[in-house]
């Protein structure tokens, strides 16, 4: 059973504090939290790796927030970077075949308008074009991994 009000002090917890989102996995159970576009905290919960939900151990146990909590990475702070988000639900690929080349690594210098990756929605292949002329910081999604809508896919350094 997931102890409610542990979800709820993690979410007030994400709005207080500087991080977009948040995930969780502790046995069987996920608790995903990202901050929508007007700064309040929406929570998913799910079973992790298609596990039964009463294999799941108690949420409760989960370690504080600061022992999971990533070190912020070396370089340009995040207030610098241009956020390249999924325009759409769908899947993620770095590269327009499985025997090409990715489009982009970290470290690749972008121009604006430069294709990132592709997303596959509904058996249709969308290409996702560069905002802003940079360097790519971080790519932050796996390649043939579902993605949402707002999603961060890049982190740019703009030029």
């Amino acid at each position: 059973m997931i102890d409610i009000d542990f979800v709820e002090s993690l979410i007030r917890m994400l709005d207080e504090s500087s991080l977009d989102n948040l995930e969780i996995r502790r046995g069987g159970t996920r608790i995903r939290l990202s901050k929508s576009a007007g700064g309040n905290a929406a929570a998913s919960i799910s079973p992790a790796n298609n596990a039964a939900p009463d294999a799941a151990p108690a949420v409760a146990a989960a370690p504080p927030l600061e022992e999971q909590a990533p070190s912020p990475p070396a370089g340009p702070t995040s207030a610098d970077l241009v956020e390249v988000t999924s325009p759409m639900v769908g899947t993620f690929y770095r590269a327009p075949s499985p025997e090409a080349a990715p489009y982009v690594e970290a470290g690749s210098t972008v121009a604006a308008g430069d294709v990132l990756c592709v997303i596959e929605a509904m058996k249709l292949m969308n290409e996702l074009e560069c905002e802003a002329a940079g360097r790519i910081v971080e790519i932050c999604v796996d390649n043939a991994e579902p993605v949402d809508f707002g999603q961060v896919l890049f982190r740019v350094d703009p030029a």
